[in-house]
């Protein structure tokens, strides 16, 4: 099973960015897939997570109205576009993939792409 996540870069406050997540090696249509994020001496975190059949989304309160998550099963891929980025968004981004329900804890996620770095300047 790989993850591939690709799409950070640097960016100024007030720009867009949009991360993606190729998925090969498993059944992508009928896996929940979700991002976190890891900032610099902090604690993975929730940012997003989207059902396999794509009817339920669920946002961290950080992010929501800001990122929208959503995917492509046709290209196993899953997207996390990013508005109004602030510096406070500094972090490596991971995508993750599981089953069942709709999980926003990391150790419900078996399996996790190598994150994709987002950096936003002032």
């Amino acid at each position: 099973v790989q993850l591939q996540a690709s799409g950070g870069g640097m960016v100024q406050a007030g720009d867009s960015l949009r991360l993606s997540c190729a998925v090969s090696g498993l059944t992508f249509s009928v896996y929940n897939m979700g991002w976190f994020r890891q900032a610099p001496g902090k604690e993975r975190e929730f940012v997003a997570a989207i059902s396999d059949t794509e009817n339920r989304k669920r946002y961290s309160d950080s992010v929501k109205g800001r990122f929208t998550i959503f995917r492509e099963d046709a290209k196993n891929t899953v997207y996390l576009q990013i508005s109004g980025l602030t510096p406070e968004d500094t972090a490596v981004y991971y995508c993750a993939a599981s089953q069942g329900w709709l999980p926003k804890r990391t150790y419900d996620y078996p399996y996790w792409g190598q994150g994709t770095l987002v950096t936003v300047s002032s």
